[in-house]
């Protein structure tokens, strides 16, 4: 596992886990690769940097987040979207090919 601040300045994609704040209410779209729903929301994590997660709804339950929560998230990063850095696989893999994600909030672990 590498640390946000690691991964980001690497430039490619990485397992990583951080904790933060949740910066907005998630919004709803279909993943163009996966036509499945997912939900988005940004995250400005303990060391001062913004991240969208990006969590696939039909493979792991909706996270009631609201902007100021508290979460902790484990995923693959992907440091250069044209949005900036995002966090995906933040949920079980069925195919159990990649690495298990999670996001966490007020004690029970979405994944």
């Amino acid at each position: 596992m590498t640390t946000l601040a690691d991964a980001l300045a690497s430039h490619r994609p990485s397992e990583v886990a951080f904790s933060g704040t949740v910066l907005n209410a998630p919004h709803f779209f279909y993943g163009s690769n996966t036509h499945a729903m997912h939900e988005a929301f940004d995250v400005l994590s303990d060391d001062g940097r913004r991240v969208e997660i990006v969590d696939n709804v039909k493979l792991a339950p909706r996270v009631p987040v609201l902007p100021g929560d508290r979460v902790t998230v484990q995923g693959e990063l992907v440091p250069d979207t044209a949005h900036g850095p995002l966090v995906h696989w933040t949920h079980h893999d069925p195919a159990h090919v990649h690495p298990d994600g999670f996001i966490e909030l007020r004690g029970r672990v979405y994944a």
